[in-house]
């Protein structure tokens, strides 16, 4: 596949990604609270189908271990608004099973798939565990976010998710700017930063108490015309 065509698909996967935080970041300021909309989680399974594949082109182990761990956690939190079950039968099934099929390739194929991912690759080990450490980090956030949204039995972005978000990120654009060939991940961490920190203000401002005014006494009270 031609380079221009891989590196397309792997900014159109960003595009998405970036796309779904500035339409969780819009609808947030309007509500003037952290919102967890179902456009967000609609645009992330869609992404992470068309990122799987790119890191698969790219040889880059790390992103496909990324895009498996928070696939389902997408499905789920679908499920949780009741968007999920709204889908045509047939279209969940085939996109439920993508993971499922890849995984099972995988593991009929695990020596050539190390091979594919590592032996030809030219980029140098440690590199790629740092990209993989930013990576796992990166995708931690999904898990606190399920693990958080289980417990409340609803779908939120709490503040954790956020900060989990920036810590991955800024791993993983050292990570790109090291290679220095990856530029759908600089973009797409760069333009991320922005929304995760204007949702931790958002947050912090959502959740701050309310100023406590004077108590009144006695003394307060107006004086009567005399």
């Amino acid at each position: 596949m031609h380079p221009l065509a891989i590196d397309s698909l792997g900014y159109t996967a960003q595009l998405l990604f970036s796309a779904r935080f500035f339409v969780q970041w819009i609808q947030s300021e309007r509500a003037r609270r952290v919102l967890s909309p179902t456009s967000f989680w609609k645009i992330s399974l869609v992404a992470s189908c068309l990122f799987c594949l790119y890191g698969w082109l790219r040889n880059d182990f790390s992103i496909i271990l990324g895009q498996f761990i928070t696939y389902y956690i997408y499905i789920w939190n679908l499920d949780s608004k009741g968007a999920w079950k709204s889908l045509w039968m047939p279209f969940r099934w085939i996109i439920g099973a993508i993971p499922l099929a890849g995984i099972g390739w995988i593991g009929l194929n695990w020596n050539d798939f190390l091979a594919h991912l590592f032996t030809e690759s030219d980029v140098a080990g440690w590199l790629i565990a740092l990209g993989s450490a930013g990576q796992v980090i990166f995708t931690l956030r999904f898990v606190y976010q399920w693990w958080y949204s289980h417990k409340r039995r609803e779908s939120v972005l709490p503040l954790g998710f956020w900060i989990i978000s920036l810590t991955g990120s800024a791993i993983i654009m050292t990570y790109a700017l090291i290679r220095g060939d990856m530029y759908p991940l600089i973009l797409g961490h760069a333009t991320g930063a922005f929304v995760y920190t204007r949702n931790i203000l958002i947050h912090k401002r959502e959740h701050s108490p309310e100023p406590i005014g004077r108590p009144q006494t006695g003394n307060d009270t107006p004086c009567e015309k005399r």
